[in-house]
């Protein structure tokens, strides 16, 4: 990535830049934290296990067939595993006693989803090639898939990751980025993950599918800042009174689920920047997004290059 630098070239250059960030940011996000010495590769599994990608392909399409959301939920499954310790599938563990572990972060249950597709094409492998395909790998390669589906984009994935022993619920709010994020919050966060400001906006655009708890934004359409019956000024106040109308008061014991982009819910395409820039991000962290001049010119780009979204 060039940072700044790229936004000064033309529309075509700018659009398949983008275009191809996407494709290198998933592959990138799948060898976050490997140990020095390991190494990932296509094709991986081509002796050893050659149906592996064809299964994982077969289950995500039915599983999606079952539930349209399911994209979104794999897509962000894999970004919060390789987020806390690396892609090494330890979100997938159990808790035991006296260690709850990832999945039973309030960050992650009951709003993270997918496991049963993990655990059905891990069950299928298993039956084919016996304790040779890591559940980290299913993980990517189910990402992969999730993304071909909702958005049209196709990339290889490198393979060859390791399966972790450790999981541990209180590292997850210690290396995810929160909603409330502020853009240097948001910035600092990638940043340690290896990503650039770049990277950041472009992964950011995952929001443009799935869901999201009322509690997570909640905070934004009522007492904003805790100033009673405020929302936050930066959101479009008919998005607001839309919102109000289906996510109840803090402390109604209700938490239902909106769509986190409400104009085209289940496509990867860059309708999450059109509403970013029309006050319509549904986080805090989305909408932080404008409060930058480089990272709204960022959203801006992204915008202008509409076209290369949509394969």
């Amino acid at each position: 990535m060039k940072g700044m630098a790229s936004y000064s070239s033309s529309h075509g250059r700018l659009a398949v830049a983008l275009n191809l960030a996407l494709f290198c940011l998933m592959i990138e996000l799948s060898s976050v934290g490997l140990a020095h010495g390991d190494e990932l590769r296509v094709g991986y599994y081509s002796s050893s296990c050659p149906s592996v990608e064809d299964v994982v392909r077969n289950t995500v399409t039915n599983a999606v067939a079952r539930d349209p959301g399911m994209p979104a939920a794999l897509i962000r499954l894999h970004f919060h595993d390789c987020f806390v310790r690396g892609c090494d599938a330890s979100v997938l563990l159990d808790s035991t006693p006296g260690n709850p572990a990832e999945k039973d972060s309030p960050t992650n249950n009951p709003s993270l989803n997918g496991f049963d597709v993990i655990d059905v094409a891990k069950s299928t492998l298993e039956s084919q090639c016996p304790q040779v395909v890591s559940c980290a790998d299913i993980l990517a390669f189910s990402a992969r898939e999730s993304v071909r589906i909702a958005g049209g984009f196709y990339y290889p994935v490198p393979a060859g990751r390791r399966d972790g022993l450790v999981s541990k619920e209180s590292e997850v709010n210690q290396n995810l980025p929160m909603a409330f994020f502020n853009v240097k919050q948001l910035e600092d966060n990638f940043a340690r993950k290896g990503f650039s400001l770049e990277d950041m906006v472009t992964l950011s655009g995952a929001h443009t599918i799935g869901d999201s708890h009322c509690s997570a934004f909640s905070n934004r359409l009522y007492n904003f800042k805790n100033t009673t019956n405020t929302s936050d000024p930066s959101m479009d106040q008919t998005y607001v009174s839309d919102l109000k109308s289906k996510c109840p008061a803090p402390g109604s014991g209700q938490d239902p689920t909106v769509s986190l982009d409400p104009v085209t819910p289940r496509t990867l395409d860059n309708q999450y920047y059109v509403n970013v820039k029309s006050q319509r991000g549904l986080l805090s962290s989305d909408q932080a997004l404008m409060d930058r001049a480089d990272t709204a010119g960022m959203v801006q780009a992204n915008i202008n290059s509409g076209s290369m979204w949509l394969h």
